[in-house]
């Protein structure tokens, strides 16, 4: 028997109900899903952060820990098979990545190389082979803000503003202080033509 819905059914073309519906039983079918990995993971903009439950007492001289660009590997030595392994959604800062454990959990923090040169982007899943998530559905928690040191959070507020300049056509925050400069300049030297002076 067919849901009632129909499984042919676009989500664009449902109604508000059926889409909250729908949404309800995908994230239940996720967290199913993810609940089957040997690890528990979360993300924000720039790292992914991966629990791994060790044998109790495992400590780090007991594990096998692999880190590439675009590969990991957690093995406990002396058990055949390794936790996970596999390819990584998408590359990693080799440098800025590391595990620790703490009480026979691992916490492995992978940095998003992406943080570093494009755009930042949510991973639907850590390793290729394992169930994705519906990364459309990621709330960015905006509390997060407030919790960011100065410098970071000054950085995300000034790259959020200048989205909006951009976006309404406006300068921008750097394109805003060269304007002042040259305004500054020009008021302490008012013997200077600036007509034909060029932003660049």
């Amino acid at each position: 028997m067919s849901d009632s819905a129909g499984p042919s059914k676009k989500y664009e073309d449902m109604s508000k109900e059926e889409r909250t519906a729908f949404d309800a039983k995908e994230r239940e079918r996720e967290r199913q899903e993810q609940a089957t990995l040997p690890y528990a993971w979360t993300q924000d903009l720039n790292t992914v952060t991966v629990t791994v439950p060790l044998p109790k007492g495992t400590r780090g001289k007991d594990c096998n820990v692999v880190l590439e660009k675009k590969k990991l590997k957690v093995q406990v030595k002396g058990s055949p098979e390794p936790i996970l392994e596999g390819e990584l959604f998408n590359q990693i800062s080799k440098d800025d990545s590391s595990w620790t454990i703490d009480d026979s959990v691992m916490s492995i923090e992978l940095e998003k190389l992406s943080a570093h040169i494009q755009s930042h982007q949510w991973w639907p899943h850590v390793l290729t082979h394992h169930p994705k998530i519906d990364t459309t559905k990621i709330q960015p928690e905006n509390s997060k803000l407030s919790d960011l040191d100065g410098e970071t959070r000054g950085m995300v507020e000034k790259m959020m503003f200048d989205n909006q300049q951009k976006a309404m056509g406006k300068p921008t925050s750097d394109e805003l202080k060269k304007l002042e400069m040259l305004e500054k300049f020009k008021k302490q030297h008012p013997e200077m033509d600036f007509s034909n002076a060029k932003m660049t």
